[in-house]
């Protein structure tokens, strides 16, 4: 099992940066693909950017794609989203996920919420207009 615990939500206005963090607590970090979700108030959970167990290999929705970057530290056992031009559209609870480091292999297993076994319990990002 891991145990996954976000940070850094918060107010911020348009244009503007944030970076989120999530604490892995548990089974080795390296055991798990590792992705980021967020959602809205009355829409469905929707997938972010998610990041390989080798850290090689990551993968964007298109409405992150080149506003958003994933990363992992290993010796911290931490993974980040770093947004950058944020945009009010971006207002949502963001969760980190994780799930076994061979399960996915497409793109559309990365971006499935029920791929992921483990969930930590959300932090609020509010983009100001």
């Amino acid at each position: 099992q891991v145990q996954l615990v976000e940070s850094g939500g918060g107010l911020v206005q348009a244009g503007g940066s944030l970076r989120l963090s999530c604490a892995a607590s548990g089974r080795a970090f390296s055991s798990y693909t590792m992705g980021w979700f967020r959602q809205a108030p009355g829409k469905e959970r929707e997938f972010v950017a998610a990041i390989s167990w080798s850290g090689g290999n990551t993968y964007y929705a298109d409405s992150v794609k080149g506003r958003f970057s994933i990363s992992r530290d290993y010796a911290k056992n931490t993974l980040y989203l770093q947004m950058n031009s944020l945009k009010p559209e971006d207002t949502a609870v963001y969760y980190c996920a994780a799930l076994p480091r061979y399960y996915c292999s497409d793109y559309a297993c990365y971006e499935n919420p029920g791929s992921y076994n483990y969930w930590g319990q959300g932090t609020q990002v509010t983009v100001s207009s």
